[in-house]
This record gives C-alpha cells, structure tokens and sequence, in this order.
C-alpha cells in the first residue's frame, strides 16, 4: 500500500473513532437530541455512576426436590403402563420414598427404575429410599444455576427495563452477582420468581380466618387459600379458596405488555397465549363463565375478575399497579418463571457523587501518565520521541472511541487499565528505537537502520503483547465485574498500542526522513 493511502486510511480511521469519543462527552438525551453525534457511547459503570450492587443466592436444594418429583413422575408412568395401583410415593428432604403395597408391586417398581442411573437405592424393610447419585445432583444444581443466570439475563436485558448496561455474573458455585448502574432500588424483577398460576376461585371472605371458619371441617381435598394484599401497606384484602393444581401456568405465555385503561384509570398487564395456551385457556374461560379465576403470581393473587365470555388468544391483569409495578411484571411474565427461587442476600447502594470523584481522578491521573511519558521519550528519544508521542496520541483516541463505538461499560478498574496502557503502550516505541540505534552504531545508513529497527523488532513486540493480551482474556473470563472492567480495557489498549507503534510510526518515518538523504537521524 501506498504511503497517501496509509495515511488517508489511519487518518479517517482515528477521525472516526474521534466521533465516537467526542459522543461519549454528552449523555444519551443530548445524543439523541443532536444530529451529528453518534447514536451510541461509551456507558459508565456502577462504580462512576452509582446504582445498586446485589448478590442472589438460588435456592440449589429445591432443584433437587424438583428433580426428585420428575423420577417420581416418571415412575408413576412406567407403573401406570404396567398397571400397577398399590404404590405410595413419599417426598422427604433429599429422598424419595417409594411404598409398594405387596411384593409383586416392588417387583414391578425395581423393573422400572433398573436401568436408571440418576439416583441410588436402599432398602428399608419393604420400602424403597431413593437418593440422587452425587454427580447426578452436581449436575442438576449446575443446570439450575445456569438456568437462573439465563432468566435474570433475559429480565435486565429486556427493552422496557432501561437497564442494558447493568452487569449480571456468576459468583463462585452458589451465587449470582448483578450490578445495576444509575438507579437507587432494586427493581422487582428480581425479586420475583415469576411463577404465574390462573386458578379458578371456589370460595372468598375478607380474610384468611373468616373463610377457614366457613370451613369448619377442614379445606376441601385438593384445595388451598391465596390471599390479595394492598401492595402499599400489605394487608390482605381478600382470600380466595382455590385448587392446589393450577388450570393453567405462565409455561404458555408467549408476551406480555403493559397498557394504560382509561376507563378504569389504572395500569394494567396484556398477555397473550401460545397456540396451545389459547385453546386451553379457552377452554377453561367458556366452562366457567360467571365464575372468579384468580390470577397468582409467586403465591400471591394479583386479581381475581369475573369470566364474562369465552377468552381464548389475550387478556389482562389488573391490580392497582403504578407504572413502574406493571413494566416489571411485564418484564418478569416476558423472561419466564425461575427455576427455582431465589432470595437477595446483600443489597448496596452506591452514590453517584463517589463515582464522579472517581472520573476526575482517573481523568487527572490518565493525564499526569500522558505528560510524564512524552516528557521522557522527547527527552530521550528527541524528534523520534515525538513520533512516539503521536502514536501514543492516536493508540488513547483509538483505544477510547473502540470502547465507545461497541457501547463499552468503563469502570474504575478500567480507568486503571487505561492509565496503564498509556504507560505500556510506549514500550513497543521503545523497542523499535533501540533496534534503530544498534543499527546505527552498526553502520547502517538511517533509512536501512529504520527498515531493520522496525523488521527486527517486530516479533519481540508482538511476543510481549501477545502474552499479556493472553493473561487479559483469562482475567476476563473468570474474573466477574470490575475485573472484567480492567480486562476489557487492557485487552483493547494492548490492540491499538501495537497499531500506533507498528503503523502510525512508520509512517511518520516515512513522511521524515523518508526518501530523503539524511546523515543523522533525531533518536
């Protein structure tokens, strides 16, 4: 390639990632406000900006219950196709209990479960005692894990959450890490497991006590009490008799939206049924006209209104929501139920005014690192500095527009790698400048020394960049947050700081001395 076409080339490539950089100076109104700033910036993390720090522990031991109810079901079908009837299942902690009622039925249990290697069984008298198998219960508490993080992924990552930047991690075995940048509460949808039930009602009263005492022998098999509380002071406004198995759960739902009622003033959820949804629910609707379907959402009813026809594609849920209420339900109905409940074990709030203290530190420090270095390669290396000065210029634009141009999340570890880049990224220069003399002192004419300096530093550069590009890409995927932060930082950093060194010096070599005659070189 030519040196005009290098140099138009680096030149519009450093103009355009400039753009991006001076777009990282406003925030998102004003770019969207301005025709001639990018769309997208460089985002703040939870460390500059402040926000909310949360760790989520799942609950690991329901996964195994919730497995063991799977290996029950499953034998309860193999027995049903043998038509076995006299066999008990017993749920304990971490066992299943299994009770055939004669020898013939344990025989059939053990045919059943033979080639089975998920769990492993004992004998207590006639009984079965069933226990997953150590790596089999490793396994379903791993799939549980990954199961939760992709569900908590899918809620902060949903358009309506506002919150795309927010960081959300694994943390050791047993926990989850989420960071979420520029809000002051945790919204709900993590506190949500998202379960979502249509029940139809049986019976209501005030409160929880009036209708058991309209019950005086007990609950009707097969029955439960849900209770509706007033969100604001949780007092239970109504309690409805309703069967323990759902008519049918939010497995079907395929979206759901939220909507303003100007007819009742209120916020309300929109929800809509997969194909099979819709018939079921159908169904359900057109046998129960005139009759309550209570709406539960995680054990809590959120209304209860009265079927007047046949629904079968949509409907609403309507209870008393402010906005903010019905867009995280939304967002929680949308991303899925969890598969398994989880509980926030540590909550912190951090204030912006730390996070800005922050930037202007990282700011002055990145700019004292800057001076001190030009200084001293200008010092040492004289004009030759200068060219280092340049590219060390064009590596920080290229290193911050890169970032901005991908939306990057900056944090304070990342403004620690950036500080270091602008140390690092001068010792490619040096290189280069040392072979340079030694071939000057060899001989050579400043042209052939050039030419040689920058031919024979090559691999040495990219073996010392390649190495710690290597150690950044393990701190990235095994480091969670801030540590990421830093990894993000330096791993770019360590890219453009081998272009500006390799390309963007060179070709100021070749704009002087160049073809030019010299008897000297400024190094």
């Amino acid at each position: 390639m030519s040196l005009r076409a290098r140099i138009i080339a680096v030149a519009v490539a450093v103009l355009w990632l400039g753009w991006f950089v001076v777009g990282s100076f406003y925030d998102d109104a004003a770019r969207k406000a301005t025709w001639w700033l990018p769309d997208g910036g460089l985002r703040l993390g939870l460390d500059l900006q402040g926000g909310v720090h949360i760790v989520i522990g799942p609950d690991l031991v329901v996964a195994t219950e919730h497995e063991l109810s799977a290996i029950q079901d499953g034998i309860e079908r193999g027995l049903e196709r043998d038509k076995v009837t006299g066999v008990r299942f017993t749920r304990t902690g971490q066992e299943l209990r299994v009770q055939p009622a004669s020898p013939p039925d344990a025989a059939a249990v053990r045919k059943v479960i033979e080639d089975d290697s998920r769990f492993t069984v004992r004998e207590d008298g006639a009984d079965l005692v069933l226990h997953l198998t150590p790596e089999w219960a490793g396994e379903v508490r791993e799939r549980a894990m990954l199961q939760a993080l992709e569900v908590l992924r899918r809620r902060i990552d949903d358009p309506q959450t506002g919150i795309p930047e927010s960081v959300i991690t694994r943390q050791g075995r047993d926990r989850i890490l989420i960071e979420i940048p520029g809000v002051d509460r945790v919204p709900d949808i993590f506190r949500k497991t998202g379960f979502l039930e249509f029940k139809i009602v049986q019976d209501a009263a005030p409160s929880e006590e009036l209708l058991r005492a309209k019950h005086k022998d007990g609950l009707p098999p097969g029955s439960e009490i849900a209770v509706e509380k007033d969100r604001a002071t949780d007092r239970v406004i109504t309690a409805y008799l309703v069967p323990i198995d759902a008519d049918i759960n939010g497995d079907f739902l395929t979206d759901a939206q939220v909507q303003f009622d100007n007819r009742v003033n209120e916020w309300q959820v929109t929800f809509t049924w997969s194909a099979d949804g819709g018939q079921i629910f159908g169904e359900l609707t057109e046998k129960n006209i005139g009759q309550p379907l209570a709406i539960i959402l995680d054990d809590q009813v959120y209304s209860a209104p009265v079927i007047r026809d046949r629904i079968s594609r949509q409907g609403q849920i309507s209870g008393r929501f402010s906005s903010e209420e019905a867009r995280d339900l939304a967002v929680v109905l949308r991303a899925g139920a969890l598969p398994i409940p989880v509980q926030i074990e540590e909550e912190r709030t951090i204030g912006p005014a730390l996070g800005q203290d922050s930037i202007q530190r990282g700011i002055y420090a990145s700019l004292v690192g800057f001076v001190l270095v030009v200084a001293f390669t200008i010092g040492y290396y004289r004009m030759s500095g200068g060219y280092a000065s340049l590219a060390l210029l064009v590596n920080l634009v290229m290193l911050v527009g890169l970032m901005a141009l991908f939306e990057g999340t900056l944090t304070m570890p990342g403004i620690a790698g950036l500080v270091l880049t602008v140390g690092m990224a001068v010792d490619a220069n040096v290189i280069i400048f040392e072979r340079i003399r030694e071939e000057l002192r060899a001989g050579r004419t400043p042209r052939a020394a050039i030419a040689a300096g920058f031919q024979k530093a090559l691999w040495t550069i990219l073996d010392a960049n390649i190495t710690t590009l290597i150690t950044a890409l393990v701190l990235f995927e095994y480091g969670t947050g801030p540590i990421k932060g830093f990894a993000v930082t330096l791993s770019v950093g360590i890219l453009t700081s081998v272009f500006a060194a390799l390309v963007v010096t060179r070709i100021l070599y070749d704009l002087h001395p160049g073809n030019k005659p010299v008897t000297e070189l400024s190094i």
